[in-house]
């Protein structure tokens, strides 16, 4: 049994419309998150948005979720870019149940930092609407500066500092769609 999971029952809650919160105690916590969350079918064509302060671990979790999900190489944090597109090789037991053969094949990611943006106008102009609107997983740090331009985020996650020493994480976890409250009830004890 991992640390993320001996500390659901202690600090988790249900999932309810509300959300649940979570406490990761270390990296390893974060690490064993992302593998749960990889895990989900529903996750291939999800909006996670990010939200916490600057080094509260929004790219780490990022990080984590890639490797889960098979990125090999560098991952870049996309904060002057602004996206990091992915393409991964998906494995035949991650497609959606039903879903063509070719569904299995690679998976799309982008992962989104709009930290520096200074208007929300911005989204039209580097063309995101397109790719929110295209098939893949979409992952967003500081979703609040891109405000009225996103879509609902599937599952919001909102991670902030939990000790003094700055090793734990509280997080809350919370479904924006039934997409996300599907997602969330597997993830939420």
């Amino acid at each position: 049994m991992s640390a993320i999971d001996t500390h659901l029952s202690i600090v988790g809650s249900a999932a309810t419309e509300a959300g649940c919160v979570l406490r990761w105690l270390s990296e390893d916590d974060t690490r064993a998150f992302a593998v749960r969350l990889a895990a989900l079918p529903g996750l291939r064509n999800a909006f996670i948005a990010l939200h916490g302060e600057l080094g509260v671990g929004k790219t780490t979790l990022v990080r984590h979720l890639l490797r889960a999900l098979g990125v090999q190489g560098r991952v870049k944090s996309p904060t002057y870019a602004v996206v990091e597109p992915y393409e991964i090789e998906a494995r035949a037991d991650a497609a959606a149940p039903g879903a063509p053969a070719n569904q299995a094949g690679v998976l799309s990611v982008w992962h989104f930092d709009f930290y520096r943006f200074g208007d929300p106008r911005e989204w039209e102009d580097a063309g995101f609407r397109d790719l929110f609107a295209s098939p893949g997983l979409k992952l967003a740090e500081w979703p609040e500066k891109a405000a009225g331009q996103l879509p609902a985020a599937d599952l919001d996650l909102y991670l902030a500092i939990g000790d003094r020493d700055g090793d734990a994480r509280n997080v809350t976890l919370r479904a924006g769609t039934p997409h996300g409250q599907g997602m969330l009830q597997e993830l939420c004890p």
